[in-house]
């Protein structure tokens, strides 16, 4: 009897661990929410009294064309941090593990990985300012590069010209995100059977046809996950931005947090900010719901 009664009491115990969790889950995330959500409903400059003021600022986001630029950008960055570094990682991965690792040597592959991994522990504020001096239109090395060999007229003003702002920070975006991909797909890898590759190759399949028909249908549970958390990172997007463009030149490049962090610290609208805030919370929060709920469902019919 002893030995029945002492089990649910364990059990019951472990929810012990999960009190302090739970409680800076309630003061870091819901309280701050709940506070963001309530100011968004009031007139308020961040100084003096608010003043409740109901759906205006929500009525105020649906027509202001700054916003729904700033959420165009939005998405130009979900391919950059999403779409492009997951097929660029799911073939470099590929390449690492079956080509690298069999032919130079694991330590070859892990070391190759590593420097492709370096961008995401780098922080954002030195990655920002060594890219600046990168793509600076005076001095700079791409242009430095260019003109040295003799392509001097695809010379820009890289982060200056509306033009090319976007498509600069782009870039960039995809060298600081194509590292978390890269590792996840090679985790992955090591979980496949070998002997189906192996079958493949009997058969006579090359590796593209062994990646297209073998890996990448294996590698579907890490692909969900990838495009899921790089598509939340590329919406709330922000250090970046702010250390390259500035949302800049003329909003070229502003995106829906930089978009509220100006409402909020430049524009002295802090309920307007709040407001912008709390539509890209719970956007991100229904997409992760859905993806969510996307990649059970196929499990199970699986």
């Amino acid at each position: 009897m002893r030995g029945h009664n002492s089990r649910p009491r364990a059990e019951g115990s472990y929810a012990l661990y999960l009190v302090p969790g739970g409680l800076a889950f309630l003061v870091v995330i819901v309280v701050p929410f709940v506070m963001n959500t309530g100011i968004s409903f009031t007139d308020w400059s961040g100084v003096g009294t608010p003043e409740f003021t109901g759906l205006e600022n929500y009525e105020k986001l649906l027509g202001d064309e700054d916003f729904w630029e700033s959420f165009r950008h939005s998405l130009a960055m979900v391919v950059a941090m999403a779409v492009v570094p997951t097929a660029i990682g799911l073939v470099l991965a590929s390449a690492l593990f079956d080509v690298v690792a069999k032919h130079a040597g694991t330590r070859w592959a892990a070391t190759l990985r590593a420097c492709f991994y370096l961008p995401q522990v780098l922080p954002i504020a030195v990655a920002g300012i060594v890219w600046s001096w990168i793509l600076a239109p005076e001095n700079g090395s791409l242009n430095e590069l260019l003109g040295a060999v003799g392509l001097d007229s695809l010379q820009q003003d890289w982060l200056g010209d509306p033009n090319w702002a976007l498509y600069s920070v782009m870039a960039v975006m995809v060298w600081v995100q194509i590292g978390f991909p890269l590792v996840i797909f090679m985790s992955g890898l090591q979980r496949l059977d070998p002997a189906l590759h192996e079958a493949a190759e009997l058969d006579g399949a090359g590796w593209w046809r062994r990646f297209w028909h073998v890996t990448l249908p294996q590698l579907r549970p890490e692909i969900a996950v990838v495009l899921l958390w790089c598509t939340i990172a590329a919406l709330k997007v922000f250090g970046m931005v702010y250390v390259l463009t500035g949302g800049g030149p003329g909003g070229a490049t502003n995106v829906p947090s930089y978009f509220a962090y100006q409402n909020f610290f430049e524009n002295f609208q802090a309920s307007y900010g709040a407001a912008i805030s709390t539509v890209l919370t719970v956007l991100i929060m229904v997409l992760a719901v859905v993806a969510l709920r996307l990649q059970t469902r196929a499990e199970d019919e699986a």
